[in-house]
């Protein structure tokens, strides 16, 4: 084989493991995350009020579920007295589609400074576990907002049919069948064992994917490497 011909084969086949781990980085999915503006109706002590909120839900790994983490950007109802500081306690479910069914409790601590009379009440992040009963594309959606405070409750429920603001390929602990229902508490945390998942979001998926692109870029490189010596050794 002349020198021309090996360095063509040579950069075929490092062109082939560069096309190869583009292909795994397309090819891998990834969970979807979007920030929604969810229109709060709310039935308080003093009457009805509404507010419209842009809500984030992401999701990071833990054993064989998942820790759910609910943010509202804007603030929720008011108060016609200042709210000190712990005074109010907010908790919300989240509703589950797709490959599962039912809702996930989510509660956030009291709040850390005062809430001045008459401004809206900034919700602190709700958190709590979701652990997958079904198996596939599941769909996580802002729910009913309750907010405790003063000896009272206030009710928020969304008006305008929000869409998700997360979706997450998942699989059931122990290799459960597509679909399920019931109620996901918070206070629990996900159970050891099951099959290990992506985390979720653009970050994690990010990594997981250059690290298996690296992976098969370095096998190409081995195999490169390989073939230099191979012909300096018949050289």
């Amino acid at each position: 084989m002349s020198y021309r011909t090996y360095q063509k084969r040579t950069a075929a086949l490092a062109s082939a493991a560069a096309l190869a781990g583009s292909a795994v980085l397309m090819a891998a999915p990834a969970a979807r995350a979007d920030v929604v503006d969810v229109n709060y109706q709310c039935k308080t002590p003093i009457g009805d009020k509404s507010a419209v909120s842009p809500i984030d839900i992401k999701s990071v790994k833990s054993g064989s579920g998942y820790r759910l983490t609910m943010t509202f950007e804007k603030g929720v109802s008011s108060s016609p007295v200042e709210l000190g500081k712990g005074a109010m306690n907010p908790s919300a479910v989240i509703k589950l589609g797709g490959a599962d069914s039912g809702t996930v409790a989510v509660k956030g601590p009291p709040n850390p400074a005062a809430i001045p009379a008459n401004t809206p009440i900034k919700i602190t992040d709700l958190t709590g576990t979701y652990t997958p009963k079904g198996s596939g594309k599941v769909t996580f959606t802002a729910g009913v907002l309750t907010i405790k405070a003063l000896g009272t409750t206030t009710t928020c429920t969304p008006g305008n049919s929000p869409k998700p603001s997360l979706t997450l390929t998942v699989a059931a602990a122990g290799g459960g069948s597509t679909g399920g229902s019931g109620t996901t508490g918070s206070s629990q945390d996900a159970p050891a064992g099951g099959e290990d998942l992506p985390q979720t979001g653009p970050e994690d998926s990010a990594i997981a994917l250059g690290t298996l692109g690296g992976t098969v870029l370095l096998a190409g490189a081995a195999g490169v490497l390989w073939l230099t010596r191979r012909h300096q050794a018949r050289g």
